[in-house]
C-alpha cells in the first residue's frame, strides 16, 4: 500500500492505493491519528486505487471516523469499486461513512 496525504483548507485528502493488510493498517492508523492531535477532523479518504482491504484496514478506517466525528468532523470516502465496495457493503459500513 502507498499513501499520499494533501492538506488544504482544513481537510486532509488521503490517496490511497494497493491492497490494504495488517501490515499497513498501524502506519496508516499513526500517520491519520497524528493529523486529529494536531486538530484535524475532515478527512477525504479515496480508495479508487485500493484492490483490497483487510479487516484491519476497514478498522483503521472506522477507528478514525469514530475519532473525527467526536471533534465535530467527519470522513467522506471516494472512489469505492470493486471488492472494496463489496465489502463495504458486505460490513454496512456504506451506511457509516458519507460516500462519494
Amino acid at each position: 500500500m502507498t499513501s499520499n496525504f494533501i492538506v488544504e483548507n482544513n481537510l486532509v485528502t488521503v490517496t490511497l492505493t494497493g491492497s490494504i493488510y495488517v501490515e499497513d493498517a498501524a502506519g496508516l492508523r499513526e500517520q491519520l491519528i497524528g493529523y486529529i492531535d494536531e486538530g484535524y477532523s475532515r478527512f477525504l479518504i479515496n480508495v479508487a486505487r485500493v484492490d483490497y482491504i483487510d479487516s484491519s484496514g476497514l478498522g483503521v478506517l472506522v477507528a478514525i471516523h469514530k475519532r473525527a466525528v467526536q471533534s465535530n468532523g467527519k470522513v467522506i470516502i471516494k472512489g469505492l469499486t470493486g471488492v472494496v465496495k463489496e465489502l463495504f457493503e458486505l460490513t454496512r459500513l456504506n451506511k457509516v461513512f458519507e460516500l462519494q
